[in-house]
């Protein structure tokens, strides 16, 4: 499971994301109607394959692509949640908007 905190204008969402199949069929979190924060966690049978995160700009006539962030495994195994992306800063739109993310993975077995 990838846990993350992002963060935009004081309000923090926790965001937690578990393993699919089907990443096309992961919708994104909408924050303050500013931003759209998006988590893929692939697999492969019980093997996780890579974590993909993507941060868009909500505007008109569609959402503009900020960031794509891609981890690749193999991941390291561990009892406790470990900081996998650090502190990211995204910034967007015309006046530079700030979105704040941090996500952490847990429950990878060896």
């Amino acid at each position: 499971m990838l846990r993350c905190e992002v963060t935009y204008a004081g309000t923090t969402h926790v965001i937690q994301a578990t393993p699919t199949t089907d990443p096309y069929a992961v919708e994104p979190v909408d924050i303050a109607e500013r931003f759209l924060f998006k988590v893929v966690l692939s697999t492969t049978g019980k093997q996780l394959d890579h974590a993909l995160i993507y941060v868009y700009l909500q505007q008109t006539p569609r959402p503009v692509l900020l960031q794509q962030a891609k981890y690749f495994g193999p991941f390291k195994s561990s009892k406790q949640a470990y900081l996998l992306t650090g502190e990211q800063h995204v910034y967007g739109g015309p006046i530079e908007r700030e979105l704040i993310y941090q996500c952490w993975l847990s429950g990878i077995k060896p």
